[in-house]
């Protein structure tokens, strides 16, 4: 199966701003099931767009718009090859405990096992734990597929109800949220309870009417992936109830959101902005060809968010608004 990715981002200043810092995530990751057989960043006003690799070999795009400008507006086109997962079992060997262990003492997984910004254990989180039961039992791959369904059941999915950096209470205590937020309590709970490597995935999910989504009003998504005996990194989708699959395509791997923001920099002047965001993800059988021009029809804005600079910080040169929070 091959996916067509369209992704635009459009910062919109109410008056000019002189300079503009971003970093970019959105090329689609070569690994695993996964191959990214083409990827196109488009950026305008027109600059030099320089590219590296992170420790996590992760696509970082960067640039620098240094001149006066009223917008700023990205694209990203890519064309992923997806091949088909193997089938993830509902249980492992009573003693894959044991092998867990012997696998993070022996490979290099603190990273992933630490608190991060965004995955710190809280008091509500530990309630949590308790209410669901969440210890080291049978096998660790039956309490993850166990520990996924109580997730879904127990919150509910609330678009716009959290914001790119809540933090793991605001959800917890209002038991809603979006893919973001699920998949930060369930990479802390992984962490702190169950003692085994998790990390957050930052991409893409297809959606389709037979699939019935819980967030099919958004393309962007984010989940985890568990490291396990035998298997290797699995990963789990809180928001929708999956073991992650085909139609999961994976851009970024970090300790937690703060790692792989699509979008994330900052600009200098003292103005309000306005984020839009446009995604779409088409399924096709064979390889399409990839045209460069991107319409954008009204039913592509998914979100707009507003920010204001703060006036009395010299010099003007403020955050940029990051990404729109996955949804």
């Amino acid at each position: 199966m091959y996916y067509s990715i369209r992704h635009l981002t459009k910062f919109l200043y109410k008056t000019a701003v002189s300079e503009s810092i971003m970093e970019i995530r959105m090329h689609p990751r070569s690994d695993a099931n996964q191959r990214c057989l083409t990827f196109h960043l488009s950026v305008s006003p027109r600059c030099r767009v320089f590219s590296f690799r992170d420790h996590l070999s992760n696509h970082v795009h960067h640039f620098d718009i240094p001149g006066q400008h009223g917008q700023l507006v990205i694209v990203a086109e890519a064309l992923v090859e997806m091949q088909p997962h193997i089938e993830i079992p509902k249980s492992l060997p009573p003693a894959s405990w044991e092998e867990a262990d012997r696998l993070v003492q022996q490979g290099d997984f603190w990273e992933m096992m630490l608190p991060s910004e965004f995955t710190t254990p809280t008091p509500a989180l530990e309630a949590l734990a308790d209410h669901l039961d969440l210890r080291r039992r049978d096998d660790p791959l039956s309490v993850l597929h166990r520990l996924n369904e109580q997730l879904y059941h127990y919150f509910d999915y609330k678009p716009r109800s959290t914001k790119a950096d809540s933090p793991i209470d605001l959800a917890l205590t209002t038991r809603g949220g979006v893919c973001q937020d699920f998949t930060h309590i369930m990479t802390s709970l992984v962490r702190s309870r169950l003692n085994i490597p998790c990390r957050y995935v930052s991409g893409y999910l297809h959606h389709g009417s037979q699939f019935h989504d819980r967030s099919e009003s958004a393309a962007t998504h984010a989940w985890v992936e568990v490291f396990l005996p035998e298997l290797g990194w699995v990963g789990f989708d809180p928001t929708n109830n999956l073991v992650a699959g085909d139609r999961h395509i994976r851009t970024a791997i970090g300790r937690d959101y703060s790692d792989v923001p699509p979008t994330h920099g900052i600009f200098r002047g003292r103005t309000k902005s306005e984020l839009s965001v446009a995604v779409r993800v088409t399924p096709t059988e064979g390889i399409p060809a990839m045209d460069r021009e991107l319409p954008v029809p009204d039913d592509w804005v998914i979100l707009v968010e507003k920010a204001q600079a703060l006036p009395d910080q010299p010099p003007p040169l403020t955050r940029q608004q990051q990404h729109a929070q996955q949804q």
